[in-house]
């Protein structure tokens, strides 16, 4: 049971209130006695009108499953938009803009790289994602599928030598693409070394050459004459070749090479929201103390690696030599977003004046800004924006109503922090069926904060498929990835973003890949993002990031962006077009395996969440390949297994014998975990095991398919039972 501090009109839970006054107050510049005025004031004139707009979700999501019963297997375009434009939920388009936004960090406006989502409640993870700014290629590759492993390259407990030379032939074949040599070849470098501003390559046959295009050469550590770092540029991504003839690698190599050191993560989401599973006040104190210590520089990570207690802190800034001999410094860690919950959810950190729960957002709005301004007055070790701005990312946003609210209540802290207008920054995630269709509306209301717009199919395809729940039984999940409407809302995206003038001034995103042991595949396949016009894409991991940013060597995005600008096309109608299955005569056994894979998907990542309280791990599949989970593959599973139930192609029976033998089946995934607890040793006494039948059979009057709502309560549940049985 929370105890709470009476502040003005609102209950504040005790422990979030000592938070707030001891730690995240002090040298903010901020009264006290005025912060909770302020904060009361702005809960108690805004929380209403969230609550608005949530009802209008409904009203919305009412006509149209009535729409759907009516025209069932009648389906016609332009009756249905006619319909949607009717109601509302389809806007009138505003006139053309270009969005204003000012003070953004190069990071955002002008660089493109990888972007790292990590949950902010793992201090160890999120330092490792905030140094993930640069990272090794050689180990990058060494351990990963990108270096086969076969004809003796196989990865084993001690150094293999051979998977070592082919490490190296593949980092510097990169180098040779990205950065050529006059003559010859980076393998063929015996010494690096700079004169007369400019980089000189000493080749095996003594021989000396330059680079073909040396504006590429930035800088270097070190002496001229005996460099132990080379920094060289390319679409505004850093490489650095770190020089260290004692290495044990570089004694191996002919320039005495140790490593190839590639800019990578260049921003990151710091998540508060998917992948955190922050139910409560004693939750939530942990994220806002994490992003407290990311902003002051203060957080520290102490873990056994190897036998060995080694402690983690952010990295320092990176200093070089430029070729005209001048010193400069270069930003050490990875730009940090922070991501807000959405609309949807209360918590009961704060009660308002009639004891109900205040929206989570507005509490994330005005802690999360509060926490950031000690970056603003530099009452930190580093420096996160170097343009003074805060930067949020806002999810599960519908249509422009609510992206003007949530640009309302930023207006509203930056009042109450004593902020100029602007300063917070905004992330528009599309990923909701309503912003997707009014998505240049949506970017009108945020037009001076803007600074991110993204597209990601498994919330957008959960939202797809609950909006239209009652249209008919939607085609199989693995066909969604081909389907007409996911590339038209793909392309719309970008196109939009663009018209809006977001080049230049924001970052255009695509999606996660999921697969952090399948970094060959990777390589293979997510520079199609980039040549998409997306000039960020999220990936699993420090490592990955390393390996995705050669993409944007080889891929300039700009040029690309400016392609798409040159060929926009009307893809509206292929938007609805809705995912119904036109045949449902599937074979048993296909029917089978996807409740398979839905209901072990949905098991393997809720014991996790409920049970342990961890919101985005690597969890094993139906085929134990391990996949980078948060809510969203909640979402996109459970909402797919209503629908199929709502339309009779399977039945509850079938749902609850595949949930009780997918059961078992995690449970033996994670047999090796101490710390597990099996659920089909008590079915009905699992919560975990409830909450995912839960998720399933009232997965259809979730609001918009969202899994929050169940997930808190069921977490809350079992950590009420935890707490019972230590006692």
């Amino acid at each position: 049971m929370s105890n709470y501090v009476q502040a003005g009109r609102l209950q504040v839970d005790s422990a979030l209130y000592e938070f707030i006054v001891s730690e995240a107050l002090p040298e903010s510049g901020i009264l006290q006695e005025e912060f909770w005025e302020n904060f009361d004031r702005l809960v108690h004139d805004l929380a209403p009108e969230n609550k608005r707009l949530l009802e209008k979700r409904d009203e919305f999501q009412e006509k149209i499953d009535t729409w759907n019963l009516e025209n069932k297997g009648d389906f016609d375009l332009n009756t249905y938009q006619a319909f949607l434009k009717d109601i509302g939920y389809l806007e009138a388009l505003v006139e053309d803009f270009e969005v204003t936004t000012e003070n953004v960090d190069d990071e955002i406006a002008k660089q493109a790289g990888p972007q790292l989502v990590v949950p902010v409640d793992n201090a160890r993870y999120a330092l490792n994602a905030a140094n993930a700014r640069y990272g090794s290629l050689y180990d990058a590759l060494y351990g990963t599928d990108v270096i086969s492993e076969s004809d003796g390259t196989e990865r084993g407990e001690s150094y293999n030598p051979v998977r070592g030379q082919k490490v190296i032939q593949y980092a510097k074949a990169f180098l040779d693409d990205v950065f050529p040599l006059e003559k010859s070849n980076h393998y063929e470098a015996a010494g690096y070394s700079v004169k007369g501003g400019e980089l000189v390559v000493k080749l095996l046959s003594d021989k000396h050459t330059k680079l073909e295009h040396p504006e590429k050469f930035k800088g270097y550590k070190g002496s001229p004459e005996e460099p132990t770092a080379i920094l060289l540029e390319n679409n505004g991504l850093h490489v650095e070749i770190q020089i260290d003839s004692y290495h044990p690698i570089g004694k191996t190599d002919n320039a005495g090479v140790k490593d190839i050191c590639m800019e990578a993560a260049t921003t990151t989401i710091m998540d508060c929201e998917d992948s955190v599973a922050a139910v409560d006040a004693e939750d939530k104190v942990q994220v806002y103390s994490n992003l407290l210590g990311l902003m002051k520089g203060t957080l520290k990570s102490t873990f056994n690696k190897g036998g060995t207690a080694v402690t983690r802190t952010l990295n320092q800034d990176r200093c070089y030599i430029t070729p005209e001999g001048e010193d400069i410094t270069l930003h050490g860690r990875s730009l940090m977003f922070m991501r807000n919950v959405g609309h949807l959810m209360t918590t009961d950190a704060i009660l308002d004046k009639d004891g109900n729960e205040i929206p989570e957002g507005i509490m994330d709005g005005v802690v999360t800004s509060l926490v950031a301004k000690h970056d603003l007055l530099r009452n930190a070790k580093f420096q996160n924006s170097e343009k003074g701005s805060i930067y949020i990312v806002k999810p599960k946003m519908h249509g422009s109503e609510e992206v003007a609210f949530a640009n309302k209540l930023f207006n509203r802290v930056e009042d109450m922090l004593g902020l100029e207008r602007h300063t917070i920054k905004i992330g528009v995630m599309d990923e909701e069926r309503r912003t997707t269709l009014n998505l240049k509306n949506c970017i009108a209301e945020v037009k001076e904060r803007i600074v991110f717009i993204n597209t990601g199919f498994l919330d957008r395809t959960g939202d797809e498929i609950h909006t239209s729940l009652q249209a008919g039984a939607m085609i199989r999940k693995k066909d969604m990835k081909s389907s007409n409407w996911l590339k038209a809302y793909e392309q719309s995206n970008v196109q939009v973003g663009l018209s809006a003038g977001l080049q230049g001034r924001a970052q255009i995103g695509k999606g996660m890949w999921a697969m952090p042991e399948m970094m060959k595949s990777m390589i293979d396949e997510k520079g199609g993002q980039l040549k998409a016009g997306a000039n960020t894409a999220w990936v699993p991991s420090p490592t990955a990031a390393t390996l995705h940013a050669m993409h944007y060597h080889s891929i300039n995005v700009r040029k690309v962006q400016n392609d798409i600008k040159a060929q926009m096309e009307d893809v509206q109608g292929d938007i609805l077009d809705v995912p119904v299955a036109k045949e449902t005569n599937w074979s048993s056994n296909e029917i089978q395996q996807e409740l398979d894979n839905n209901a072990q998907g949905i098991l393997g990542y809720v014991v996790r969440w409920i049970n342990h309280g961890v919101g985005c791990s690597k969890v094993p599949d139906i085929n134990n390949i391990g996949l980078m989970e948060d809510r969203a593959t909640l979402r996109i599973s459970s909402q797919h297994m209503a629908n199929w139930l709502r339309h009779g192609i399977v039945t509850e029976e079938q749902v609850e014998e595949t949930l009780y033998r997918m059961a078992k089946v995690v449970d033996e995934q994670n047999a090796g975990d101490p710390q597990y607890h099996p659920m089909a040793a008590d079915y009905e006494g699992s919560v975990a095991f409830q909450a995912a039948c839960d998720l399933v059979f009232d997965g259809a009057n979730q609001p918009n398919g969202y899994t929050e709502p169940i997930l808190h309560r069921r977490r809350a549940e079992a950590k009420a039972k935890q707490k019972v049985s230590q006692v």
